[in-house]
């Protein structure tokens, strides 16, 4: 089979756009607007978290007591330490995105501002009813593609990286995905036309926001580097497909 040379420059492009959109989100760490919104979503997100913790753990004291088992302070504590742990691993993605979706319309702008400041004012933000109605959509999305790839990826527990494959790759079609609708969903009057990025670009932006998220630290910017770098994506997607004046 003869070398395809367009096609070749083809995908070529495809990987630098999105490698050089992560490259631009992390560059802009630093704005004052994205530090805000981080600082706002991450404690929101940590504080679900925490009162998720304590909920569970007086849920497993009145269990055990309900039970008649009296297991002491102790194992009640590690019980809820363990299935907090999993539910953690299993549920910061989806709690993380669904917070970040409140506040993604501001690194979109801070994003547009910096980089696209012409773009920035034909852009019209979702009314706060839409805006919540969206919010919500992906909450449903995020939770059923996960509970959907749950079975697949318990059948695969003896692997012990099957599982994080099956997630790794729900998630990146599932990210890609919302991470750019943030953005493309202020330039099409909210209606929800084709997204003008690419399926393949979108879930490599999906997959490496997906993995950033398996790693402790970085899971906590994830979601927000993952916006501001479908906000690059989707304006380098409206300029080539002639976009802009959606």
């Amino acid at each position: 089979m003869p070398f395809d040379i367009a096609a070749a420059a083809h995908h070529s492009n495809l990987v630098t756009a999105v490698f050089s959109s992560l490259a631009k989100a992390f560059g802009q760490l630093g704005d004052p607007a994205i530090l805000r919104i981080a600082a706002q979503s991450i404690g929101i997100t940590i504080m679900l978290f925490v009162l998720s913790g304590v909920g569970l753990y007086f849920a497993l004291e009145y269990a055990f007591a309900y039970a008649g088992w009296d297991a002491g302070g102790f194992a009640q504590a590690a019980a809820a330490a363990i299935i907090a742990i999993l539910a953690f691993w299993f549920l910061f993605r989806i709690v993380a995105l669904a917070v970040l979706q409140f506040f993604a319309d501001g690194i979109v702008a801070a994003v547009e501002a910096r980089h696209y400041p012409d773009q920035a004012d034909k852009a019209r933000p979702l009314p706060l009813p839409q805006d919540i109605a969206n919010s919500l959509r992906g909450l449903g999305r995020a939770v059923a593609f996960n509970l959907i790839a749950l079975p697949f990826a318990a059948v695969l527990l003896f692997t012990a990286i099957g599982p994080a494959i099956v997630f790794l790759a729900v998630n990146a079609v599932l990210l890609g995905r919302e991470l750019t609708d943030m953005a493309w969903l202020r330039h099409s009057g909210g209606v929800r036309r084709p997204n003008p990025v690419s399926a393949p670009q979108r879930v490599m932006l999906g997959a490496v926001i997906a993995a950033m998220m398996l790693v402790p630290f970085l899971n906590l910017i994830a979601a927000i580097v993952g916006a501001a770098a479908g906000a690059h994506l989707t304006h380098h997607a409206m300029r080539f497909k002639g976009g802009e004046n959606a």
